[in-house]
Order: structure tokens, then sequence, then C-alpha cells
């Protein structure tokens, strides 16, 4: 019963993840709940293994049907997925709780700005020249990436907010390209608890299943729908969001 559960709540981490980012909201707390004699590293290492499955589906999803600017994406992917690990070892050296104020003041302002730009990433319109998207790209995927490595919470919408408020992309655009550096952020945290053991493979691989299962089902609804409904879907995300930090910083 408690597989049975756990693959629900992989599905529904997918396909919320691949739309608008924001599926450890799901999957990590039911492993807290329906596992909870596990070590949390290990809890962590499934999650983690379970995430990447589903995040790499949806990359394959959004790159059949969305033109992916490579150029942008590629620069923040390479220095994410050095710098997720440079955040992960931050971790020994500071609570990661002390960001939680700072995320949820950021997560307030985007969706509030989200709310009252009717028109935020409704059209796809790069406004970055060769240099700037360069530079800008790589500064992106050092402090995500970071960021992902050491606390995570809402790191794909911190991604889609970025590539349409300083990339000009589309809603549609951005979460593709979000895709591919998320995967890439997942990618060093999976090897690092595979290789210390911290990934119990029996609940990860089922879970994994469901997890690509529900991106498949996510990327294919955000694509048919298009943009408008990516933008409603990561409003609610968003406050989503808000309302589990708002609760943990006003009961600690």
């Amino acid at each position: 019963m408690t597989e049975i559960f756990l693959c629900v709540f992989a599905f529904m981490a997918g396909f919320i993840d691949s739309i608008a980012g924001g599926g450890g909201l799901i999957q990590l707390p039911a492993l807290f709940i329906f596992l909870p004699g596990l070590p949390v590293a290990m809890l962590l290492g499934t999650n983690k293994l379970a995430s990447i499955c589903g995040t790499s589906m949806a990359t394959v999803q959004y790159a059949r049907h969305v033109r992916i600017n490579w150029a942008a994406t590629f620069p923040a992917t390479a220095s994410a997925l050095l710098f997720s690990f440079f955040g992960a070892r931050a971790v020994t050296l500071l609570d990661p709780a002390i960001m939680r104020p700072l995320v949820l003041v950021m997560l307030i302002a985007i969706a509030v700005y989200t709310f009252l730009r009717r028109d935020f990433g409704s059209f796809h319109v790069p406004k970055l020249g060769n240099v700037k998207q360069l530079s800008i790209s790589i500064a992106t995927g050092m402090v995500i990436g970071f960021y992902d490595g050491f606390f995570g919470p809402g790191t794909g919408s911190f991604l889609i907010f970025v590539f349409i408020g300083i990339f000009g992309f589309s809603f549609l655009a951005a979460s593709a390209s979000s895709k591919v550096i998320n995967f890439a952020t997942n990618l060093s945290a999976v090897l690092y608890f595979g290789f210390t053991g911290n990934i119990f493979f029996k609940v990860a691989v089922l879970m994994a299943v469901f997890n690509i299962l529900g991106a498949v089902a996510g990327t294919r609804l955000a694509i048919l729908k298009g943009n408008r409904f990516v933008r409603i879907f990561f409003l609610i995300i968003v406050s989503a969001m808000i309302i589990r930090l708002g609760y943990d910083v006003l009961m600690r």
C-alpha cells in the first residue's frame, strides 16, 4: 500500500514539475511521511533519482515540440552542474533553513509581478545580444545551481521566471530551458547520493516510472494548452510554495 501511495505522489510531482516546477513540494514530503524509518539522506537520494527521471523525460518532450535556445540554455546548464555541487557542500557549513525567509519574499515578489503583468511570458521575444546572453546565462547557472544544491525548493519556478523576465522567453520556452538546467543540478546530487549508498533503489525505480508518466502527461498538456495555461499553472504552484514556506517560517 505504501508503494501505491508513493507512486501516486510521484506521478503528481512529475506532472506539476514538468509544467511549472515545484514537484518537490509533493514528492519529498510524501517520502518523509510514508518512509519515516529511512535516514534523511536516503530519502533525499530516493527523491532525486525519481525526480531526475521525470525531468529528463520532460526535457525530451519539450525538445521535440518547443525550440530550445541552446545558446542561452547550455552555459547555464554547465555552470549549474558545477555550482550545485558547491551548494551541496555548503550544507555541511551552514543551515539551509536560513534561506526560508529570503526565498519566501522572492516567491511573493514573483507571484505579484506575474499576476500584475498579464502579458508576462505570453510572447517569445529574446532580447539579449550574444555576449550579454552568455554572461547572464553563466551567472544564472551559478546562482540557481548553488541554490538548488544548498536548499532547492522552487528551483524550476525561479528558472522559468528568470528566462522570461531577463531573457524574454515565453512560458513554454522558459519551461523547456528550465528542465534542461534542472536535469544538470539533479544529476550531481544523484551521483553523490548514489556513490554514498543513499538511494533506496527498490522504491526509487518504481517512483521514477510514475514520475516519468506524470512528466509526459504534464508536458503534453502544457504544449497543447500553450502559454496562458502554463502562466496560470505557474501562479498556482508559486502560491502553493508561498503557503508552504510561510507555514515553515511562522512555525519555527
